[in-house]
């Protein structure tokens, strides 16, 4: 039985208002992934992570939980949780995941620097002002708290006199691409996602990889921000061998997120559903959005491995 969805977007609604994220990452762990990269501290083009790929292993704690309370009579006490994390960060007890979890995520992030590096690309960071974009409230309904938060998120970028920004997941580009313009009055900044910026610069290539990928298409990427055939473009010059499931470019099939934060059970049928479509071209799995491959990894289990554009775009570009 899933946890009242009104009081779960509250928490998260809450937790953004308040804390700035749905689920608020020690500072230390949202930038320790550029710890060891040297890279500048600002600039007219940055690098933005917007948090989300970071939040992943947060977000599955949290569902965990989630699926141990439904199941139990503590349940019945979810509005009361919702009141007592107004005071106190009670999602941070619930969803604290180990340095062995997140690992997997520091290095997508990690690698996407390093491709854009390889293709030339010169930016920067803001470390601390990298700040979540509220995708996943906007996606759950929650509109003002989203649009007060956009315009707190778009000052900080206006105050380090940023221009162009790079994103490394569908949900950031399209808040700051698409939604964010709409709620912020004078919004100017240009966005890309680090996928267009590389297909465009031809990123450089020292390896052919060889094999067959099952491509997933982001939903967000495909049906809003028009990012399909990049993805196909960088892979193929690998010399990966694409395969398309059931479903795929503006057509794909949802992977079952963000459904998973209210409807744990239903979103994990709908992935076990879209891994079969994969499964039945190829035997493995690339994806483009960290929800995507969190969700998939966990329906596939030990049937078929998933891994991001990222891992195969790397493997390439290095000698």
């Amino acid at each position: 039985m899933p946890l009242p969805s009104k009081d779960v977007i509250g928490i998260l609604s809450d937790n953004l208002r308040l804390r700035g994220s749905v689920l608020p990452i020690p500072k230390r762990s949202a930038i320790g992934w550029a710890r060891d990269l040297n890279l500048p501290r600002g600039g007219e083009t940055v690098i933005y992570t917007g948090l989300m790929v970071q939040l992943i292993p947060y977000i599955e704690g949290l569902v965990k939980m989630q699926e141990r309370l439904g199941d139990s009579f503590l349940a019945r006490f979810t509005p009361l949780g919702r009141w007592m994390n107004r005071f106190v960060n009670l999602s941070a007890f619930m969803a604290r995941p180990s340095a062995r979890t997140r690992t997997p995520y520091d290095r997508i992030l990690a690698d996407v620097a390093g491709l854009l590096q390889r293709a030339g690309v010169e930016f920067g960071y803001l470390y601390e002002d990298d700040l979540y974009t509220g995708a996943l409230t906007w996606d759950l309904g929650a509109d003002e708290v989203v649009a007060d938060h956009a315009r707190r998120v778009y000052h900080t970028l206006e105050r380090h006199g940023v221009k162009q920004v790079i994103t490394i997941d569908p949900h950031t580009t399209n808040m700051l691409r698409t939604v964010y313009p709409k709620m912020v009055e004078n919004y100017d900044l240009r966005v890309s996602s680090y996928l267009e910026v590389l297909a465009e610069r031809e990123l450089p290539l020292q390896s052919t990889l060889s094999g067959e990928l099952a491509l997933h298409d982001s939903c967000v990427f495909a049906r809003f921000e028009n990012v399909t055939e990049q993805p196909r473009t960088l892979l193929n010059a690998t010399g990966m061998t694409i395969r398309e499931p059931e479903h795929s470019g503006r057509l794909t099939w949802c992977c079952g997120g963000p459904a998973e934060s209210l409807y744990p059970k239903k979103a994990l049928a709908q992935a076990q559903r879209r891994v079969e479509q994969l499964r039945a071209v190829a035997p493995e799995g690339v994806t483009m959005c960290p929800l995507c491959l969190v969700n998939l990894q966990k329906a596939a289990g030990e049937t078929m491995p998933f891994r991001d554009i990222s891992h195969y775009l790397t493997q390439a570009s290095r000698s």
